[in-house]
């Protein structure tokens, strides 16, 4: 089997993404009519890395409709956050990128990442930037070693979620789950510091219509305040009727419908679904 050079780290509940988890995993949503997975594909395609895969937990089938160009591994028992890379045990030569698929990037650097990892010889290496402030976890650093919680150092930095492995990180790993915390005082773990790059967390149904209307507001940011998915029916006036909603996948609300904090979906049988956003 061919050698697999970046994971995307698609599997989850979705339980921060609320009711907009039984339209669609959070990989899946789209901005600019590209899926969040296509948009870490797109971000590893741009520096050289072609030969992905991800993990699937939540609507499956949905997400292979969005993983066009990745391999997926279906995992129907959730297998953590250092777990999922299970899949790419053995099929490694020489380091594994990761990337969370719930995450907006460009210009990530992962060509330099990789190089920084094989020049130390680390176990994992992970991709930081200063720290812009706000509820982010900080990290801090004594040279390029990532301090353990609790110790300060040089930073604060903020991890982006974009990660390099060696094989042998990956042969640590135990059978079933695991969880990237506890692998850790086991790694030689270290950092590599980038220039900051266009990047967000899509997590919440508000972090989607934020995106939206940052990145998108001609597609699915056309409902101002609001998610449209590219597959929504938007009627005229709709500017007007619709307030804090996501108009999700098939979504074709009545022309005469009001509403706000909901979201809208269609299921395979046509059947028009409205559930209560928090």
């Amino acid at each position: 089997m061919s050698a697999i050079e970046g994971f995307l780290l698609a599997a989850g509940l979705g339980t921060r993404m609320g009711p907009l988890s039984e339209a669609l995993p959070k990989p899946a949503w789209t901005l600019q009519g590209r899926s969040l997975l296509q948009w870490g594909a797109k971000a590893f395609h741009a520096e050289g890395i072609h030969a992905l895969a991800c993990n699937a937990h939540l609507h499956p089938a949905r997400l292979r409709e969005a993983a066009e160009g990745v391999e997926v591994f279906e995992e129907p028992a959730l297998l953590g956050s250092a777990g999922g890379l299970l899949h790419a045990r053995g099929r490694v030569d020489g380091a594994l990128l990761t990337w969370n698929a719930d995450a907006l990037g460009e210009h990530i650097p992962f060509a330099a990442l990789r190089a920084a990892h094989l020049a130390s010889g680390a176990d994992l290496t992970w991709l930081l930037l200063p720290h812009p402030g706000g509820p982010w976890t900080k990290v801090w650093l004594a040279g390029d070693r990532v301090l353990r919680g609790g110790e300060t150092g040089n930073g604060p930095y903020l991890f982006t979620g974009a990660a390099c492995w060696s094989p042998r990180a990956l042969s640590l790993l135990p059978e079933g789950p695991s969880e990237v915390r506890d692998l850790l005082p086991h790694l030689d773990h270290r950092a590599f510091v980038a220039a900051p790059f266009p990047w967000r967390e899509i997590g919440t149904p508000d972090a989607l219509i934020e995106a939206a209307t940052a990145l998108a507001p001609d597609q699915e940011g056309r409902l101002p305040g609001c998610y449209a998915h590219p597959s929504a029916q938007v009627g005229p006036g709709a500017t007007a009727r619709f307030r804090r909603c996501v108009l999700g996948p098939g979504a074709a609300p009545h022309p005469a419908m009001r509403d706000e904090n909901a979201l809208w979906f269609g299921t395979e049988d046509g059947v028009q679904v409205r559930l209560a956003l928090a």
